[in-house]
């Protein structure tokens, strides 16, 4: 059986890991310019100054998309190409290479979802606090009118932030990602609650500023609870583990999502953190609590969970055992199941519609001695975890669309060019595009509504 007619099929890309182009045309310098030229951050040196090009090669891109017969791809906006300063006048170049790849996309049948904001801030702004200084609520929301007043005619499909806890965690509490910092968990909890307010003023700008009905969502991100059997004890345990909101990180899901979907953050958390929390007011939740229109989750990986003799969630040593699958990078753990129970664990909580904004597989592909790109991990890959969605879908989980993680190779953050996710090769020398042997699969998949795919 094929998938719903109505389902989305879809391939992302983020604006630093694509574009290059890092001083051309205005554009100012982001926390990952400055971060990835400081020695040591990422894997040998490499950085965005340049990556796939796409900022002038574009054209040849969308034509893979449009070959891919992709119905909907996922991109982001570059603060810092439209205010190269975070704040003040747009740069009209900027807005111009949006403007034209908007309407490049439609032109080939590509439906646009845009997100305004994966994680490069624009330096000047990380240099005032980032997001630490609330002031950041009323840039972004300026930022967020701009870019809707210049593209808000032709993309009905938003995301505010991509993956707050990223953004958030390996930022500035772990120091792992741009702009590298450590700081305490009570200044990350107050980053976080100007984070969430961010997202509201920008639902607010994105409604005021677009021409007719749109759909806004916050891509999330986590690591899902898989329960280890089906007994109904092991689901709840893997349930009241997903949502617990204690452990003194930036992963907990229900942190981010509950005071979105509800306008109260949990209340385990609230307890839980209580010496560290920031000053929260009403007003601050009714911002937070824009009504947004699906649930947008990246899924890649996870771990099973059990019930212990009490009842209480317990992680499977290693969360899977020696051997299992992985990607090239170690928190890759292929786990099939994963979509099945994000989406059935997250729209039973909060009562939408979810999209998996993305998905995929991360390895060591390279053009073969007859001119092709063999992937056959990532097809398999692919063919798993879509099943797991097929399932939801056949239980009755409302799953609206499925966007692969991604449609080039790119800089993947402090990895640089070393692990590639790609349905398209980038030779990153010539900047020449291979189309891999997922690409054609893909491109069936599509054609054929998925009609192929059995759920697991």
């Amino acid at each position: 059986m094929p998938f719903p007619k109505n389902f989305t099929w879809g391939a992302a890309a983020a604006a630093y890991q694509i574009e290059g182009a890092a001083a051309e045309d205005g554009r100012g310098p982001s926390v990952w310019d400055v971060f990835s030229h400081q020695p040591g951050k990422v894997f040998e040196g490499h950085n965005g100054d340049v990556a796939c090009d796409h900022y002038h090669r574009w054209r040849e891109d969308v034509g893979l998309m449009k070959q891919l017969g992709l119905q909907a791809y996922r991109m982001s906006v570059a603060w810092p190409r439209i205010q190269p300063l975070g704040t003040g006048k747009p740069n009209a170049k900027g807005l111009a290479f949006y403007d034209k790849l908007i309407d490049g996309l439609l032109e080939a049948g590509v439906t646009p979802w845009v997100t305004l904001f994966h994680w490069d801030l624009p330096q000047a702004l990380q240099e005032r606090g980032g997001f630490v200084n609330r002031d950041i609520v009323e840039w972004f929301g300026d930022y967020a009118e701009i870019v809707a007043a210049k593209l808000g005619d032709r993309v009905k499909h938003w995301m505010t932030f991509n993956e707050p806890p990223v953004i958030m965690g390996l930022g500035y509490h772990e120091g792992l990602f741009a702009p590298g910092l450590k700081l305490s968990f009570g200044e990350c909890l107050k980053g976080a609650h100007h984070l969430l307010m961010a997202h509201g003023r920008g639902v607010q700008a994105l409604r005021a500023g677009c021409a007719g009905k749109v759909k806004i969502s916050i891509a999330h991100t986590g690591r899902e609870r898989i329960p280890a059997t089906d007994a109904k004890r092991d689901i709840e345990a893997a349930r009241a583990d997903y949502f617990s909101s204690t452990e003194r990180g930036m992963w907990n899901l229900a942190w981010w999502m509950d005071p979105i979907m509800t306008g109260k953050y949990p209340a385990d958390g609230l307890k839980a953190f209580e010496k560290d929390l920031p000053a929260i007011t009403a007003s601050d939740m009714k911002l937070i609590s824009q009504k947004v229109d699906f649930l947008a989750y990246n899924c890649y990986s996870g771990w099973q969970v059990r019930a212990d003799a009490k009842g209480k969630p317990e992680k499977l040593p290693g969360g899977w055992g020696i051997g299992n699958a992985r990607g090239t990078l170690p928190w890759l753990n292929i786990a099939p199941m994963a979509p099945y129970w994000a989406a059935r664990f997250q729209t039973e909580r909060y009562g939408l519609p979810l999209v998996f904004s993305e998905n995929g597989l991360c390895n060591t592909d390279f053009v073969h001695l007859d001119g092709a790109v063999h992937d056959p991990q990532r097809i398999d890959f692919m063919a798993r975890y879509l099943g797991g969605i097929k399932k939801a879908i056949d239980d009755g989980v409302p799953v609206d669309g499925y966007f692969y993680w991604s449609i080039l190779d790119n800089f993947e953050w402090m990895e640089g060019y070393k692990d590639r996710f790609g349905l398209v090769h980038v030779d990153y020398q010539t900047q020449k595009r291979t189309p891999k042997d997922s690409f054609a699969w893909y491109r069936d998949v599509i054609r054929t509504n998925g009609a192929g795919l059995g759920a697991i």
